[in-house]
């Protein structure tokens, strides 16, 4: 394979690449006419769209953008994106109603095959109940306008779709704290329907969930582990070849995007060691139905 092929390109330069063809087939441009538009070669458009150019001229992005009808905010973030596309650890600060670091990773859960995913804080987004999604946004949100939280909440709950869709839905593995559980978020009531609500969820054929009891300790030699997802994405067209996988780890200050294989090859180790030392399958969807009763009580 040689070294522009796609699974060598960095995340931002993928997600750069993702973004310009989705609006060039979004303005209803063909690869020929953008290029003979932009006066550049189909191949030097191509490499772009494709993540194998190692800089990308921030002129070059908003000329794309201007061509193919995007606002300025748009046009700015996909220009954040180009000034990173050297880099295979990627950071962002999050202080934005949705962070363009947030965008990107909602981006490659729409797109993925399978997730891994450990949370150790709070109910993983893809299994909130409304009420409680509405509550973690809150705190953390407290000068939006109630349509603002309204559509915070909207978006958790749409991202969801991606598991009880009809056509392929997304196959995910949850590994929960059992600390997460005790963990009272807006009444008693929210935790009984979202206790109930994962352990509906966790009967789908495509979705896998697990409780880490607090008699588990600290399963993995590092100690405490941070919460993380794994996403795995499908083999993709010939032309495009198929992502390589990213470990997205997130914090109150910010996230960072793992893309090394080193890196990811250890979150699978890791994940690997916080499935064993879990409940099985059925023993935490009855522990999750237990917590339900005690909270409707």
């Amino acid at each position: 394979m040689g070294k522009d092929d796609q699974p060598g390109s960095t995340l931002p330069r993928r997600q750069l690449g993702r973004a310009l063809r989705e609006a060039r087939e979004g303005a209803g441009f063909t690869l020929e006419r953008a290029a003979q538009l932009m006066e550049m070669g189909k191949t030097s458009v191509g490499r772009i769209e494709k993540g194998q150019n190692d800089k990308v001229k921030l002129r070059d992005v908003e000329a794309f953008g201007k061509l193919y009808g995007l606002g300025s905010e748009r046009i700015e973030e996909l220009k954040t994106l180009a000034q990173q596309t050297a880099t295979k650890g990627w950071w962002h600060a999050s202080h934005h109603l949705i962070a363009p670091v947030f965008k990107t990773y909602l981006g490659l859960e729409s797109g993925v095959s399978d997730l891994s995913v450990y949370q150790s804080m709070i109910i993983p987004g893809l299994l909130q109940v409304a009420d409680y999604a509405r509550c973690i946004e809150r705190p953390y949100y407290a000068d939006d306008t109630q349509e603002e939280l309204e559509r915070r909440v909207l978006l958790r709950l749409r991202r969801a779709a991606i598991l009880t869709r009809k056509y392929s839905p997304v196959a995910a593995d949850f590994v929960v704290h059992e600390s997460v559980l005790h963990t009272i978020v807006g009444s008693n009531a929210v935790m009984s329907a979202q206790a109930r609500h994962m352990a509906d969820m966790s009967t789908l054929p495509n979705v896998t969930l697990r409780i880490l009891p607090f008699s588990a300790g600290f399963p993995v030699d590092e100690g405490p582990v941070q919460p993380y997802i794994i996403l795995n994405f499908p083999l993709s067209s010939r032309e495009f070849g198929t992502e390589p996988p990213v470990v997205y780890a997130e914090t109150f200050t910010g996230s960072m995007f793992f893309e090394d294989s080193i890196d990811v090859k250890r979150y699978r180790e890791i994940h690997e060691a916080l499935q064993r030392a879990a409940l099985e399958e059925k023993t935490s969807r009855d522990l999750l139905r237990q917590m339900a009763r005690r909270y409707e009580q």
